[in-house]
């Protein structure tokens, strides 16, 4: 897991291929004006996901990981408590979805919290709990770029 923010970015181009490509449509747009939706990229390869949504105790949100893509969270406005835990000693609560990447376990994990302007990345062995209220819940607009793994 990686939190930094966007004016760092470039520290973080080498980790793979697609990073740049990835860092360079967060850095690029004026992300406060885009509308909530997919936009593509490159392809199934790296695409982005633009949400808006009220944050949630952190008592109803259910740990998350992926195996094909990593994400990229970015905070255009507001802010949330994101967790992270090691897929290791975490519990599987549902099947790996291949078609959704996505699986949901159950543990403990740290949180901490990101404000507009700042980013995580969460690789397939960072177990995350995105959207969940700092002290109480508030209105979030975020951008997540998946990042595909070879």
């Amino acid at each position: 897991m990686i939190i930094d923010n966007l004016k760092n970015a470039k520290l973080y181009y080498n980790l793979n291929d697609r990073m740049a490509t990835a860092f360079n449509f967060l850095a690029e747009r004026d992300l406060s004006n885009l509308e909530v939706g997919k936009y593509e990229i490159a392809g199934d390869d790296i695409y982005a996901s633009v949400e808006e949504y009220q944050t949630k105790p952190k008592e109803e949100g259910r740990w998350e990981g992926h195996r094909k893509y990593l994400d990229i969270q970015y905070i255009i406005e507001g802010q949330e408590l994101m967790g992270c835990s090691d897929l290791e000693g975490m519990k599987i609560l549902e099947d790996y979805n291949q078609k959704k990447d996505i699986l949901f376990l159950e543990g403990e994990g740290n949180f901490f919290t990101i404000k507009a302007g700042n980013f995580a990345v969460f690789m397939p062995q960072d177990i995350h709990m995105p959207g969940r209220a700092v002290d109480k819940a508030e209105r979030v607009k975020k951008v997540v770029v998946k990042v595909k793994l070879d």
